[in-house]
């Protein structure tokens, strides 16, 4: 199958069709992520990212349906309860952006349509975009402070909880100028965040987090092999939605494509998310546990590298929250 936009926007309309006619409780449906943006395809794989409103309870939270190797759906379902209050969607940092782009398929009663009306209202005034932001920074410097003084040993946990913070970081930048950034295209796009909003010291700044000075491409194309298998060791029935087996290929492919391209230190992060992820879904003595920990420790961010690395992320967070003021001073948005 040729993976065209056509071809996808096809699907959706198709899976749109057979839900509401199976389900009469759908209020809404909208189409969100990469399908709308210029480039959806990552190593000719792609998922198409569909949200249900229903009006009462949800059997789930979130599907993950495969079409064939390279597509699937990714569908998340909501309550329509949880959208009632537009003023908190609004400044919400993710689902603020997603309803303010998203794309309606299916709406009789007009419910998405009121809602994202009232989402795009004042949007983009300077004290929304700030508050968004500052909810995003705020939680990764509440990671900083609940570990500086007391530096645990790292492990799977702790590690998982620090790209949670690096992400936040990253993102309350990314949020100054647009949409935040998700997991494949992340170290991508951010250099161009990072300069739109005069810092393009931010980008280097990340890369140091991660620890990708330490490495090249071949060791990054070494480490494929080893995520795969944590990937394929997981449980299905307990591993996460994101991990789910249908989207394997559609991260490992897009690995591929960018260990292969001109910056292959992008693979850095979809790679040491989803990895130290499935690792924190494996049993304590997985031998899968082992290549992981090697990987770790090879970018400093084991032992003793992770208490040097809550150092940089203070530094790091220091020149986001600057950023953050003198963006919220040069727009107004300081009282």
């Amino acid at each position: 199958m040729r993976v065209t936009r056509s071809a996808l926007k096809k699907i959706v309309q198709n899976t749109v069709s057979q839900r509401t006619r199976s389900d009469r409780g759908i209020i809404s449906i909208y189409l969100c992520g990469s399908l709308l943006e210029e480039s959806y395809l990552l190593g000719g794989t792609t998922d198409i990212d569909l949200v249900f409103i229903h009006g009462e309870s949800l059997e789930r939270a979130r599907e993950i349906v495969r079409l064939t190797d390279e597509i699937h759906l990714d569908i998340a379902h909501h309550l329509e309860k949880d959208y009632r209050n537009t003023r908190n969607l609004r400044v919400h940092p993710w689902m603020g952006p997603t309803v303010y782009f998203c794309e309606i398929q299916y709406d009789p009663q007009h419910f998405m349509d009121f809602t994202q009306a009232s989402v795009r209202g004042q949007y983009d005034r300077s004290d929304h975009v700030l508050e968004r932001v500052r909810k995003q920074a705020d939680q990764a410097r509440q990671f900083w402070f609940s570990y500086h003084l007391d530096v645990p040993q790292a492990g799977a946990q702790e590690i998982e909880e620090y790209l949670n913070a690096v992400e936040n970081a990253v993102n309350a930048v990314a949020s100054l100028s647009g949409r935040p950034l998700t997991t494949r295209r992340f170290l991508m796009k951010f250099p161009e965040k990072a300069d739109a909003v005069g810092w393009p010291g931010l980008y280097p700044g990340v890369l140091g987090l991660l620890g990708a000075p330490q490495v090249d491409a071949e060791t990054l194309r070494a480490w494929l092999a080893p995520w795969k298998t944590a990937y394929q060791a997981l449980d299905v029935e307990q591993a996460p939605v994101r991990l789910h087996p249908a989207r394997q290929a559609y991260y490992l492919q897009a690995f591929e494509a960018l260990i292969n391209g001109p910056e292959p230190e992008h693979v850095l992060w979809p790679l040491l998310r989803t990895w130290t992820l499935a690792i924190n879904h494996l049993p304590e003595k997985s031998p899968a546990r082992r290549d992981w920990a090697q990987a770790l420790d090879r970018l400093g961010l084991m032992g003793e590298g992770f208490e040097e690395r809550l150092d940089a992320l203070d530094a790091f967070l220091d020149m986001v929250e600057e950023t953050i003021e003198k963006w919220a001073r040069e727009n107004g948005a300081l009282v």
